[in-house]
């Protein structure tokens, strides 16, 4: 291993060392912070979170695109896209992504877990993971399948712009279903969405979890604090070398170090730290210690492309966007937390199967009443409005690779985006099906020419070269250190330790086996309270009220005003179908270099 520089100073034993302040982070600290014979640490590589800009809902696209905020990161040439480098921010600082992220609040579809469990996460499957999305949520008459007093506050917008209603009725006479609440017993289908938001403001993991954790004394939390690598001895890791203000520090753990670092910086702490392909380790001076070769394979992400048309009437956004009116908007947010500047504008959306034979939604749909990219760097001059549409189980496999041994050096990521060909057929499908519900009549009134990718871009070969210069990453990063049941897999599921290395558990959006059918805070969230559970020998009882919709016709049609099928009596069946459904590379092994 590559020699550490001298040590200056050793801050003693704590119970738990927790590895990231991002959102499973937060959630471990504060979990196991409730016993209060218990001392917690928490090492975050960022800073502070307080910032008007995070904190304002409407304001996300400056955080997360502020190296304060972001790490900062690129991939490396993606094959698949003509080698474009794609952006890739990733929260640092208090609350991790949660706390530049676009607020999006999706549980997924229940069937997700039901996949999670066929995959080999034994006992992540929807009635036991229900109950924890019931503690986490504070939903206001949220209902029986909703929390209602839980640390994370979730909100609907109001609504105001006739567009959002135009977008939900559109997919209605399209022939697909109509939810009331895509978070609760219905996900398939178009309805309004829900977002992580509270009295008007960013209900980030730091907000609900660690700061009311900190107050309770027993959990200690060090900002600016870079890990450099896991202390070992044998196979049993003992604590944390990490560096603060150019010195180089130590804590130990007494009983486990949690790593919670994120779907790229935790396989790169365990890299450096002896632990991931033998080969990759000793090309960088590292010494084996445990040669486990999916660590920091496996990765997944969501892709989305953006489909843009005017709009005829002046009712977007495009009227809030002068200097003058967004400073009245953030005027108003700070004098009264209402108002534009308390929403992340992603009011309504939709869940839909991409073709017959899906059992459940693997396309996303957050509408926008705006033509603008979600960076917020570009905008089309005049009214527009779009919908952000993306696959949500893409085949392709990508990695996270060390550049070097040294913890100031950024890893390597690659995703292998539009790798396999079956993200092409997903991909044509999303623009083809969206360009049907645009064409409506309830968009009649507002439907002007089609911005992008334009009127004239039909067959396939215009239709993937539009694909291959314009998709952007959704920012779901996930499946690194992969939970499951066998031999390749990197984490248990059952305590959530790194196999074969003792005192080390892993929770973040890492471990997940599979991508979620929506936005990932919200899985991450409730993975994290699980297993903060599952490290204190605690479980909740399983739900007995936790129904698997489905459209019963889901093998001969690709839409249906109905989705009534429930498979809750029936999980061997609709294990076999999900299986089938999403059979990825050989062995689950990265594609490309």
């Amino acid at each position: 291993m590559a020699a550490s520089r001298n040590t200056d100073e050793d801050l003693g034993t704590y119970d738990y060392v927790v590895i990231g302040a991002g959102s499973a982070g937060c959630v471990m600290a504060a979990r196991l912070g409730e016993d209060a014979a218990a001392r917690i640490l928490v090492l975050e590589a960022g800073g502070s979170d307080r910032s008007i800009f995070v904190q304002m809902p409407t304001a996300f696209s400056i955080p997360m695109n502020t190296r304060r905020f972001n790490w900062g990161m690129s991939t490396e040439p993606e094959p698949g896209l003509g080698g474009r480098v794609m952006n890739l921010p990733r929260g640092k600082g208090l609350g991790g992504s949660s706390s530049i992220n676009g607020m999006c609040w999706v549980r997924g579809n229940p069937i997700d877990y039901e996949l999670w469990s066929a995959l080999g996460a034994e006992g992540w499957h929807w009635a036991n993971v229900l109950p924890y999305f019931k503690r986490l949520e504070n939903v206001p008459d949220g209902g029986d399948r909703r929390g209602t007093d839980g640390p994370i506050s979730v909100s609907r917008g109001c609504q105001s712009n006739p567009l959002y209603q135009a977008f939900v009725a559109a997919g209605q006479q399209a022939g697909y279903a109509v939810s009331d609440n895509m978070n609760d017993l219905q996900h398939e289908g178009f309805g309004p969405m829900e977002m992580s938001v509270g009295r008007g403001e960013r209900a980030s993991a730091a907000v609900g979890y660690l700061r009311p954790a900190m107050r309770r004394k027993n959990v200690r939390v060090i900002q600016n604090a870079q890990v450099d690598r896991l202390i070992l001895e044998g196979r049993r890791v003992t604590g944390v070398l990490f560096t603060r203000n150019g010195r180089t520090m130590r804590a130990q753990a007494g009983r486990d170090v949690i790593l919670s670092a994120g779907s790229i910086m935790s396989p790169t702490i365990l890299k450096r730290s002896g632990i991931g392909p033998a080969e990759e380790l000793k090309e960088n001076g590292i010494a084996v210690i445990a040669d486990r070769d999916q660590v920091g394979g496996n990765l997944m992400d969501h892709l989305e492309i953006y489909l843009q048309m005017e709009c005829r009437q002046p009712v977007t956004l495009f009227s809030h966007m002068s200097p003058l009116r967004k400073a009245l908007l953030g005027a108003r947010w700070m004098l009264m937390r209402d108002g534009l500047g308390a929403t992340n504008h992603f009011e309504s959306g939709g869940h839909i199967r991409s073709r017959a034979g899906i059992v459940y939604p693997d396309i996303q749909y957050h509408f926008l009443p705006l033509a603008v990219s979600y960076d917020g760097k570009s905008m089309v001059s005049g009214h527009g409005f779009q919908v952000h549409v993306g696959t949500k189980r893409s085949k392709s496999r990508g990695w996270v690779k060390l550049r070097s041994a040294d913890a100031r050096d950024l890893p390597r990521v690659r995703f292998n985006y539009m790798t396999h060909p079956d993200d092409w057929q997903e991909m044509r499908a999303c623009i083809r099906l969206t360009r049907e519900i645009f064409a409506q009549e309830a968009f009649a009134p507002y439907r002007g020419q089609e911005l992008a990718p334009g009127a004239d871009c039909q067959d396939d070969a215009c239709i993937d070269q539009f694909l291959k210069d314009k998709v952007e990453s959704a920012y779901h990063p996930c499946g690194t250190c992969r939970m499951g049941t066998d031999d390749a897999a990197v984490v248990d599921p059952l305590t959530m330790k790194l196999k074969g290395i003792e005192g080390l558990r892993v929770v973040d959006s890492s471990v997940l086996p599979q991508a979620t059918a929506g936005d990932l805070n919200a899985p991450t969230l409730v993975m994290a309270e699980r297993a903060a559970d599952l490290v204190r020998g605690l479980s909740l009882p399983s739900a007995e009220d936790a129904p698997l919709l489905a459209d019963p016709n889901w093998a001969t049609c690709q839409r249906s005003p109905q989705i009534t099928r429930d498979y809750a009596q029936d999980r061997d069946t609709l294990r076999a179908a999900l299986l089938e459904n999403t059979k990825t590379p050989k062995n689950n092994q990265p594609t490309g270099e």
